[in-house]
């Protein structure tokens, strides 16, 4: 499989958000889109890389971006996800992993000594074209948008 590098065209995808809501790639045309992939709701790398988003949701939003998560949990868990850290955003309930796998984000992890298959924690940043213009492999979980922030600004 041929790994997604920056100037790509973002795979399209549809899934469903917290609401069970039906969300596309195309929803977001015209903004840039923070699309970002990680592990699981409530654990504490994802909790601290979400607030951090949440905290910074309006300058991103000021500097024209748009925010959305993708984890394989279920949309009542990211509902109670948003609901306990308030975030003013939508994650994706991606239980078959098929856009998690189409954006490359599904792969052997180490813990503890021992692999297994996950999620691999990866931000993309989709241009308003529609275009992959960076791609967050080491994330910054505590301050993942300050993170991105500069790397956007440079």
């Amino acid at each position: 499989m041929q790994m997604l590098k920056v100037g790509d065209k973002a795979p399209d995808f549809t899934g469903v958000n917290q609401n069970e809501e039906t969300v596309k790639l195309a929803d977001y045309k015209g903004s840039n889109l923070i699309l970002y992939f990680y592990p699981k709701d409530d654990t504490p790398g994802c909790t601290k890389e979400s607030c951090s988003l949440r905290d910074f949701h309006g300058e991103l939003l000021e500097k024209g971006y748009k925010i959305l998560g993708v984890s394989a949990d279920t949309a009542a868990k990211h509902q109670k996800f948003i609901d306990k850290y308030n975030l003013p955003f939508d994650l994706i309930a991606d239980t078959e992993k098929e856009i998690i796998k189409a954006y490359d984000c599904w792969g052997l992890k180490k813990f503890m000594g021992k692999e297994y298959e996950g999620i691999i924690r990866t931000t993309y940043i989709i241009s308003k074209e529609g275009k992959i213009s960076h791609i967050f492999k080491k994330v910054k979980t505590a301050s993942h948008a300050e993170q991105i922030l500069e790397e956007v600004e440079n």
